[in-house]
């Protein structure tokens, strides 16, 4: 009985030290623990049964709130806030989703994987030809900037972010007709195959071969896009085997498809860039995104304005508020992903549709493997905005 008292009396003095604790923790605001009766009820589950006293609560049902714990991945952002759970069971269920989700893009694909291989048995013959430096593009050249979005405007018209991001895209999307397309003005540029900082002598910066080339890139895109539940159709043909006229050429094919698909609203046309410092050093953009490399994005917006030389893009504006949320939306996903949004005296077949842009991925530094990365990327973040324009 002396035995039994002296626990209640220690027991009771726990209790009031957790309370007390728990009043100092919710003072500092601690996001973790729900009420004083959760830390105490917790501490009672796993102590009195070690004492040989059954512990009978009035539910085994307790409310954990974590509005703030949650796993940010390149999928979605996974939160539990106010959820009911009886041990942590769907927690963990929904913390595991999201890492599947985010090894689904960090995961180098199979056709990659082997081209590397490849590589590998020949690379000790290679000579070097030069060094590649890896730069991440954050704040260069930035001229306006507002919340995740940084832009670099080189026109004399000015540029209001925050008013482009309370705009509305002019997009609806209708999920049994395809919305997208995805081409290739330049459709032979291509990448490296290893990462080892420096390029090789007779390194070929174009290819016919689309498992190499920007259509390799393409194909990313269009899969995030398509397994998000949107149809999307790619361009795959070459425009760019005579580089002379290729705008021309890929504005031909693009129009075909409009003509046969009138359902489509979004144009992207996926490059890559080439930066060469005057020694011969090739500059790689880089992001590490969830603990792998990926190719930098940069987006580019025309416009038409008085004493530039574009006359054909009027609706210039309804692209640079498209690409303003695609940008926002690339870097709430996957942070530090882009290079500044080019805003420029360029029309490209940028007044195709209201949603048409030029987008590069990446330069001929960067890997294969890092730009389809990117490139599932950009597909994800492309698939969340049709999501938030369906009919």
């Amino acid at each position: 009985m002396k035995h039994k008292e002296a626990f209640l009396i220690k027991f009771t003095v726990f209790t009031v030290v957790s309370a007390i604790l728990v009043g100092m923790v919710s003072l500092f605001k601690e996001p973790f623990i729900n009420s004083g009766i959760d830390i105490v009820y917790l501490a009672a589950k796993s102590y009195l049964p070690e004492k040989g006293i059954t512990f009978y609560p009035v539910s085994e049902e307790i409310t954990v709130n974590a509005a703030v714990t949650t796993v940010e991945s390149s999928a979605s952002q996974v939160s539990t806030e106010n959820e009911k759970t009886t041990s942590g069971t769907t927690q963990v269920q929904k913390l595991n989703t999201a890492v599947v989700k985010n090894e689904a893009l960090t995961a180098v694909d199979e056709d990659i994987r082997k081209l590397i291989e490849e590589k590998e048995k020949t690379a000790a013959e290679d000579k070097k030809d030069g060094d590649i430096s890896e730069y991440q593009y954050i704040n260069d050249g930035v001229t306006d900037k507002y919340g995740l979005v940084r832009v670099k405007n080189v026109n004399k018209t000015e540029i209001d972010i925050e008013k482009k991001l309370s705009e509305k895209i002019d997009l609806s999307v209708d999920k049994q007709k395809p919305a997208v397309l995805i081409f290739h003005t330049h459709t032979t540029e291509t990448y490296q195959i290893l990462d080892r900082g420096f390029y090789e002598e007779g390194f070929m910066t174009r290819s016919n071969d689309s498992s190499q080339n920007m259509v390799r890139v393409g194909k990313a895109i269009c899969e995030q896009i398509e397994k998000a539940g949107y149809k999307v159709i790619h361009d795959t043909a070459v425009y760019d085997g005579k580089y002379s006229g290729a705008y021309d050429r890929s504005r031909a094919g693009v129009a075909e498809y409009l003509k046969k698909y009138p359902s489509i609203q979004v144009v992207l046309d996926i490059h890559r860039d080439a930066i060469q410092q005057t020694d011969g050093t090739k500059i790689k953009p880089v992001a590490e995104i969830d603990g792998k490399k990926a190719a930098q994005v940069m987006i580019i917006s025309g416009c038409q304005e008085e004493g530039n030389s574009v006359t054909n893009l009027p609706d210039w504006k309804y692209n640079l508020t498209f690409a303003v949320h695609l940008q926002n939306k690339l870097e709430e996903l996957f942070e530090g992903i882009t290079r500044p949004l080019y805003f420029c005296p360029r029309s490209y077949n940028m007044n195709l549709t209201h949603c048409s842009l030029l987008i590069e991925v990446g330069s001929d530094s960067n890997t294969l493997d890092e730009a389809v990365y990117t490139g599932k990327c950009i597909g994800r973040a492309v698939a969340e905005i049709l999501k938030e324009y369906e009919e």
